[in-house]
């Protein structure tokens, strides 16, 4: 099964999120990530054990916190327009610190590239001239979720399989 695990966002925010990407899409191109679909990867497992990987994810203690979503990015070299904090919450790294140590400890073999927290919004853009100023967003972190991706011809289809409170 093909796992990872992730923040997901409230419909609210998602939605905002999703109609701020369609106004850089007619500017960019590209192909929208879909509404339900739009979260931000804490750590990709690749094909993994559900089991094992929450059990690992069980170890993990977070802090809640509110994650600003205060920056637009082209990144050229994968073509994606992203959003994400202009500096990330320590809560949020320390969050992500953990698990992928939990999950390491359980033999996950992980990117080893540092935690960049963002959300993609446009795969297969091209580069937008300017991009439009960001609505204001409230995406409370409370939670952290293990998810199964499926490939579809229409992009991946996203199941949350479980979910891992913060205090």
């Amino acid at each position: 099964m093909r796992l990872f695990f992730a923040l997901w966002p409230s419909p609210e925010t998602a939605q905002a999120l999703a109609a701020w990407a369609a106004e850089v899409q007619r500017a960019c191109g590209g192909r929208a990530v879909e509404t339900p679909n739009i979260h931000l990867t804490l750590a990709f497992l690749g094909d993994a054990d559900p089991d094992k990987a929450s059990a690992a994810a069980r170890r993990v203690s977070g802090t809640s916190f509110e994650l600003p979503i205060t920056i637009g990015k082209y990144w050229k070299h994968n073509r994606i327009v992203w959003v994400g904090p202009q500096e990330m919450p320590s809560a949020l790294g320390q969050l992500a610190e953990r698990l992928q140590l939990e999950l390491f400890r359980d033999g996950f073999i992980l990117d080893r590239r540092p935690f960049a927290a963002h959300i993609t919004l446009l795969r297969k853009a091209a580069r937008p001239q300017v991009l439009p100023e960001l609505p204001p967003l409230a995406w409370p972190a409370r939670e952290f979720v293990l998810v199964s991706s499926t490939p579809a011809n229409s992009g991946s289809r996203y199941e949350i399989i479980e979910r891992f409170p913060l205090r």
